[in-house]
């Protein structure tokens, strides 16, 4: 176990006077643990308690050969694995649950009566998620920067006459030279109009001159995401697009100016959004600005006008203002930010400026 971090969960614990809790997220288990299970359906479970030594229960097809500093409970296919849960838990004090585990295995936890109530206690090992220590940091400066390496080549391959699709599977073969373990989420390459719905799924629109196209990309890189966007026009921009463009990295440079600790999430939103409301845009915002990113690419946490949250050093959040035109284009302009003592670090350094590719 990675103790510096559960002795972190164990102390939110006490805060909030939970005594006992199950934590089945396979990305919060190797947060804690340093070690990666994916349990597909089979139950998995990490059992912390203030007042007695965990255990982590998880089926024998999954063996653990190395020494993770607690008890292993294995199970077989033919096993209950919540009854062997249900041992672990103090039937007398409330268990904590997280958000994940499948309500399959939680109804039949309740339904043995193995504590006198069940709660919702995701925010505690959220929460502790959100203040990266130095070492994610570093690694999410690396991921970053293999993005960055990445927007840049791509940049250089699109031309006209391509489709989104081949465009995304050239990013594909550019992550893998690179390094990288794959995608943190599945790109959004976006041509034109498309570039108009934020979550355009890439197909097979072909680029042609006069086009804005939305890089949206990001790569996994010893287990830690990546998340950057760019909006580049081919052969040429015309006023508006370049006055849109202008709007949005503008907003997205307003953003990154107001992050500092004990500012709130959204009053960074704020930032962005007052910005682009200034100059007539206000109601082609159509997104919060931001999420939070570690080992998963959304983590808990966002840059919403409803997060009242302060910042604090070691969040890591994504930057993201942008500004869609139904059937005309689009604009987004997203980097990640860590909240230092003083401000934040931008984590992506690929350029801001307009980019017309000839």
């Amino acid at each position: 176990m990675i103790n510096k971090r559960v002795d972190r969960v164990l102390a939110a614990m006490r805060e909030a006077n939970l005594t006992q809790m199950v934590i089945s997220d396979p990305g919060a288990i190797f947060y804690l643990s340093g070690k990666w299970i994916h349990p597909g359906e089979r139950m998995l479970a990490l059992y912390l308690s203030t007042q007695k030594k965990g255990v982590l229960i998880v089926n024998e097809l999954f063996p653990i050969p190395e020494d993770l500093g607690i008890d292993i409970a294995y199970y077989n296919d033919i096993d209950s694995p919540v009854a062997l849960l249900a041992k672990a838990v103090n039937k007398e004090a409330p268990l904590g649950i997280d958000k994940t585990w499948p309500s399959r295995f939680l109804i039949e936890l309740m339904e043995l009566g193995a504590a006198i109530k069940v709660i919702n206690s995701s925010y505690i090992v959220d929460n502790v998620r959100m203040i990266k220590d130095q070492e994610e940091c570093e690694l999410m400066r690396k991921a970053s920067l293999l993005n960055d390496q990445a927007m840049e080549q791509l940049q250089q391959y699109i031309q006209p006459g391509m489709t989104e699709k081949q465009v995304a599977d050239k990013l594909a073969q550019i992550y893998e030279k690179l390094g990288a373990d794959g995608y943190s989420f599945e790109p959004i390459i976006a041509f034109g109009p498309n570039g108009a719905n934020p979550h355009h799924s890439t197909g097979s629109a072909v680029a042609k001159t006069g086009d804005s196209v939305i890089f949206d990309i990001g790569c996994i890189k010893d287990s830690y995401c990546s998340d950057m966007t760019r909006t580049i026009f081919l052969g040429e921009a015309t006023p508006k697009q370049q006055e849109v463009y202008s709007i949005v990295r503008n907003a997205n440079l307003a953003a990154i100016a107001a992050v500092k600790p004990g500012v709130r999430f959204c009053d960074i939103d704020k930032a962005a959004r007052d910005y682009i409301a200034q100059h007539s845009y206000g109601d082609r915002f159509l997104h919060r600005t931001g999420h939070s990113i570690g080992l998963e690419c959304h983590e808990f946490g966002d840059v919403s006008s409803i997060n009242t949250m302060k910042v604090a050093p070691g969040m890591i959040f994504s930057i993201e203002p942008g500004v869609y035109l139904t059937g005309d284009f689009g604009v987004r302009i997203e980097d990640l930010v860590l909240v230092t003592e003083d401000g934040c670090e931008v984590l992506n350094h690929y350029t801001k400026e307009l980019q017309v590719v000839k």
